[in-house]
């Protein structure tokens, strides 16, 4: 045979050795590998794979999972609160947690082991809320209803003043001023921040002068000044002359101190009393005591001009125009007792503001006049 013959012969058994090397190959790698996983398996065979990993509840301690307590803070408008300040309390009264809600008013908190808790709620310008007991699980998700925070209760305290009994206490206090303890000085106030009378109270202030036994003295005073003038001569002389005299000046005393201390002063609302000044120049204070005749305090404790005294004196001249002589009556009467009124009401406004203090008894404990 030739050699061109036994060519294709040999390339084919070069083949099969070939193929017959790499599926011996083929075959080791194989086998290697299987023993390489057979090994693995065997050294972990407890080992969880990543998915099992992430399925396992988190320990905390050698305790089980910790549980969760959430929910909202409102307040009364059912408005979500931010900032509210949240404790929770265990079983043994101490605080665990401590946080505040969020801008939703929501709040969490978690990794509370198992037991029994409260849940503090306060917030500024709130009243305090405790929750119920709350008992929590390991693991326990709970969520609260949203919890209410009321506004705090302002303790407001009112004083009720009872103006009846102050101006009942100024009656008091005034009836017990006597000049030397005899004479009354009752329309004299050393309190500049005295409480205003009532209209009951300056009729009974009016009433309790007029009937004072001084003030009879004191018209019998003057109607026996008269007769010794022998004014008003058509009443004559003698005991009868007198009479009628005092009978007149009582009238006129009457009539001059209800109108002008107690009926003006209760439809202008005007406090018929002289408010000792007691300070500055003596030069200020004769002014002050000189036009009080004119301007006095009003119940609300405004300055204002003296209507009551005014219309009081004029108005009791006029009305002497029933009693006195004939001869005397009309319009120059009821000027000269007008302006006799006035002009006696400022020489008395001095007199209380430089001598009566010091001789009057029964001075109110803030008897130091105009602070």
């Amino acid at each position: 045979m030739s050699r061109f013959n036994r060519a294709p012969k040999v390339f084919l058994i070069a083949a099969a050795m070939l193929l017959s090397f790499v599926g011996l190959m083929s075959t080791t790698m194989f086998a290697q590998e299987s023993g390489d996983s057979g090994t693995h398996a065997t050294a972990l065979p407890n080992a969880p794979s990543a998915a099992q990993s992430s399925m396992q509840p988190r320990v905390v301690g050698s305790s089980a999972a910790g549980g969760t307590i959430t929910g909202t803070v409102m307040d009364s408008n059912r408005d979500v609160l931010q900032g509210a300040r949240l404790r929770v309390v265990g079983s043994s009264g101490s605080t665990l947690l401590d946080v505040e809600s969020g801008i939703d008013g929501q709040f969490m908190l978690s990794g509370l082991p198992p037991g029994t808790y409260q849940v503090v709620v306060s917030a500024p310008g709130m009243r305090e809320v405790r929750s119920s007991e709350i008992p929590l699980t390991a693991g326990e998700f709970k969520i609260l209803p949203p919890i209410i925070l009321p506004l705090a209760t302002v303790a407001t305290t009112v004083n009720v003043v009872d103006q009846e009994a102050l101006a009942e206490q100024q009656v008091q206090i005034a009836v017990h001023q006597r000049i030397g303890g005899v004479i009354p000085n009752f329309y004299s106030s050393y309190d500049w921040n005295a409480p205003p009378m009532q209209a009951k109270q300056k009729f009974q202030l009016s009433f309790r002068s007029l009937m004072d036994p001084v003030s009879f003295l004191s018209v019998a005073g003057i109607a026996g000044a008269e007769q010794y003038r022998n004014i008003f001569p058509a009443y004559g002389s003698g005991i009868e002359g007198y009479g009628k005299r005092y009978g007149a000046a009582l009238a006129n005393h009457a009539s001059s101190s209800l109108l002008s201390r107690a009926v003006f002063p209760s439809i202008f609302h005007q406090d018929p009393r002289y408010f000792y000044k007691g300070t500055g120049s003596v030069r200020s204070r004769m002014l002050y005591a000189m036009s009080a005749a004119f301007m006095t305090r009003g119940d609300d404790g405004r300055w204002e001009p003296n209507y009551s005294h005014l219309m009081g004196s004029f108005s009791a001249a006029a009305i002497s125009n029933l009693y006195y002589p004939r001869s005397d009556r009309g319009a120059s009467l009821v000027l000269l007792n007008g302006l006799a009124s006035t002009g006696g009401d400022i020489v008395a406004n001095i007199i209380r503001e430089f001598v009566l203090k010091g001789i009057t008894s029964h001075l109110p404990t803030r008897a130091n006049g105009q602070p």
